[in-house]
């Protein structure tokens, strides 16, 4: 049966967007998935590691889905209290620790307390406390959201967007933050992945979770374009958008 408008908003605008988990889009939207396999890496690099961060963790859920066994210090932070409170009940069992912090420099920790720093999706990049808490030969392994991802879907709400709005999170300008707090990018990575939106209820849901994507959305506020781009979906079938991914990694010179 065919949902209406109003039943698809209603629902996506009532359900909990706490956490980093998206499994609530399933069957409703498709993302394709980088093919280095971050929380594979990530896990790999956690067995071995002796002291580990993880920098905006959301709910602790990509660190717990490593199944990795977490080194004798595992630490994470997270600003957002609901993640917070996510990410201890998930992480602690663990045996990690889950720091409140206000992703503002300085990270509450010791110069050179780990040897490995992670983050998947950071909404910002601090290279050079990055840096400092690093040991000599430790490494940042972390997945960035690349430039102008998903604009397709930003452009529909807001209009076209100036190139230096298009141009942010370049991975170019994240070597230059690397290298300039005097780490070495051993490794930088780049992909543009197809995302499908199937239905207005997906979309109503991203950009409720993914806030900064249309600053201050509201379904009210949105009502006549969410509308019009519902009968487009009817009519064409999923709204296309193309997500942008880069892995990168840094080393502190031993």
């Amino acid at each position: 049966m065919t949902r209406t408008f109003e039943d698809l908003v209603a629902e996506a605008d009532s359900v909990s967007v706490a956490g980093w988990d998206f499994s609530w889009l399933a069957g409703r939207a498709t993302e394709q998935r980088p093919s280095w396999g971050y929380q594979r890496m990530i896990g790999e690099r956690l067995t071995r590691a002796s002291a580990a961060l993880d920098v905006q963790t959301g709910g602790g859920e990509v660190l717990a889905g490593t199944g990795a066994t977490l080194p004798k210090v595992m630490v994470a932070t997270e600003s957002w209290p609901p993640n917070v409170a996510r990410a201890t009940a998930l992480l602690h069992p663990l045996g990690a620790v889950v720091v409140a912090d206000p992703d503002e420099p300085p990270l509450p920790f010791a110069d050179r307390a780990f040897d490995l720093v992670t983050s998947r999706h950071p909404v910002t990049v601090w290279w050079e406390e990055i840096a400092r808490v690093l040991r000599p030969g430790g490494t940042y392994l972390a997945q960035h959201v690349g430039p102008a991802s998903v604009f397709e879907l930003v452009e529909y709400f807001l209009g076209p967007q100036p190139e230096e709005v298009r141009r942010g999170r370049h991975p170019d300008d994240a070597r230059r933050g690397a290298e300039a707090a005097g780490l070495e990018v051993v490794d930088l990575r780049f992909e543009s992945l197809r995302t499908e939106f199937l239905d207005i209820g997906a979309v109503v849901y991203f950009l409720r979770k993914v806030i900064w994507m249309v600053p201050g959305f509201t379904v009210d506020a949105h009502r006549d374009r969410l509308a019009e781009l519902h009968r487009r979906i009817e009519r064409e079938g999923p709204f296309v958008a193309h997500s942008t991914r880069y892995l990168i990694e840094a080393r502190r010179p031993a």
